[in-house]
C-alpha cells in the first residue's frame, strides 16, 4: 500500500517511520526543498493547492492523509474526487477555523471559554466589554505554537491589536484560570471503533509544547473521552485526533483538536503498545486498530532551536531519542526526548536529567 501525505515535516516523518514495517511506501508533497520526511519516500515539491501536482499525487497512492492542519480543506476535497482521503476535507474545515472550531464545541454541549468573533477592532472593542478581560485575541486559522495570538491583559493592550494580528478574522476567548493543561489523543477506525490513549498532562513555554507526562487512571479520563467521542462521531471522523481540555474547578473546557497526530502523543512511540502513528495509519488504511495501553510510565521533551549531543541525550538510562533532521533554528521543533520507566519516581527523576541537557 502507497500512502500520500500532505507536508513533508517530522509528523510525516514519523507516520512513514511507523508504516514501513507495515508493508507501506509513501509519497509527500510540501513545497520546502529540505521537507524532513523526504528521506522516507517520494517527494513531490509543490504548493498545497497545485492541482495538477495534486492529481499526480492521487495517481500514484492508494490512499492521502494530512500531517498537519495548515492545509487548506479546498486541498483535501480535490484530491477527494479521485482518492479516499482522511480525515475528511469536512474535518479539516471546522479544525483549523477557531471559530467553527469553538461553535462546534458548543452545538454538541462540550463547555469552552466565552468566545466571539472578530473580524474588525469594533468588533474587539464589543466582545472585550461583554467577556472581559483578561483574553486571548487569536487568528481564526494559521496560528500554532504560540503564533498568531496575544495575551490582553489590560485595557490599554486592546488599542490596535486586531491590526497588530494583520487585520485578519480572529477570536476572542476570555482567559481561563485553569490548573493544568491536557490533551487526549484519539484513534477512530473506518467502521467507527474508537479507542483512547491516557490523558496527557502538558506544560508549555512561550506558547510551545515543553513537555507531556502520560497519567495513570486520570479521574477526568472518562469525561474526555466522553467530549472527544462526540465530535469525532459528528465529523464521522476517520483516524488519530488530539484534544486539547483545560482542567477548571475539577472539570474540563474544551481548547482545540488538532485533525492529525500530535506533539502531545509522540511519548506513545515508546509508551504504548501501539503508537499514535502506527494507529493513525492502521485506521484510515482501514486495518484493525492497535491497543492504546500504556507501557511503564511514559513523558516527551520537546527539543527547541537545537538537539542536544547525540551523546549525551542517550546516556541517559530510559531516555530514546527523536531526531528530525532538520536545520537547527530558534523556536524551531527539531527533535525531542521519550522517556520511559518502570515508576513514576524514575520517570521525574529522568526528566530533570533531560532538562538540564536542553538548559546547557
Amino acid at each position: 500500500m502507497k500512502i500520500g501525505v500532505i507536508g513533508g515535516g517530522q509528523l510525516g516523518r514519523m507516520l512513514a517511520l511507523a508504516g514501513t514495517p507495515l508493508g507501506m511506501n509513501f509519497a509527500f508533497l510540501d513545497p520546502a526543498p529540505d521537507a524532513c520526511a523526504a528521506a522516507l519516500g517520494e517527494h513531490l515539491r509543490a504548493d498545497y493547492g497545485d492541482q495538477d501536482h495534486l492529481r499526480q499525487l492521487a495517481d500514484e497512492v492508494d490512499l492521502v492523509t494530512f500531517e498537519f492542519e495548515s492545509v487548506p480543506a479546498e486541498t483535501v476535497a480535490f484530491l477527494s474526487q479521485f482518492v479516499p482521503v482522511y480525515p475528511s476535507a469536512e474535518a479539516l474545515r471546522i479544525a483549523r477555523d477557531r471559530w467553527f472550531e469553538k461553535s462546534m464545541f458548543k452545538d454538541l454541549g462540550i463547555p469552552t471559554p466565552a468566545f466571539a468573533d472578530i473580524q474588525s477592532q469594533a468588533d474587539l472593542d464589543a466582545a472585550v466589554a461583554a467577556i472581559g478581560l483578561p483574553a486571548v485575541l487569536k487568528t481564526r486559522t494559521l496560528g500554532y505554537d504560540g503564533k498568531g495570538q496575544k495575551v490582553l491583559r489590560k485595557p490599554e493592550d486592546v488599542a490596535g491589536t486586531f491590526a497588530e494580528l494583520g487585520s485578519v478574522a480572529c477570536l476572542l476567548e476570555g482567559f481561563v484560570p485553569f490548573t493544568g493543561e491536557v490533551s487526549l489523543i484519539a484513534v477512530r477506525a473506518r467502521d467507527g471503533e474508537t479507542k483512547f490513549y491516557p490523558l496527557v498532562h502538558n506544560t508549555h513555554d512561550s506558547g510551545i509544547l515543553k513537555l507531556s507526562v502520560a497519567s495513570t487512571d486520570h479521574p477526568l479520563q472518562a469525561l474526555a473521552e466522553d467530549y472527544s467521542s462526540r465530535v469525532l462521531k459528528h465529523l464521522d471522523y476517520v483516524g488519530v485526533m488530539a484534544f486539547e481540555f483545560f482542567e477548571v474547578d475539577g472539570g474540563l473546557k474544551a481548547n482545540e483538536i488538532a485533525p492529525r497526530v500530535h506533539n502531545s502523543g509522540h511519548w506513545t512511540t515508546e509508551g504504548a503498545e501501539c503508537s499514535q502513528f502506527e494507529n493513525h495509519l492502521r485506521a484510515v488504511a482501514g486495518l484493525p486498530l492497535g491497543s492504546t495501553a500504556k507501557v511503564g510510565e511514559s513523558a516527551m521533551l520537546n527539543f527547541i532551536g537545537v538537539v542536544p549531543p547525540v551523546e549525551k541525550v542517550i546516556a541517559i538510562e530510559d531516555c530514546h531519542l527523536h531526531h528530525y533532521g532538520k536545520a537547527f533554528k530558534a523556536g524551531r521543533k527539531v527533535g525531542h526526548a521519550n522517556l520511559r520507566c518502570a515508576d513514576m519516581a524514575t520517570l521525574q527523576a529522568q526528566i530533570i536529567k533531560v532538562e538540564a541537557l536542553i538548559a546547557e
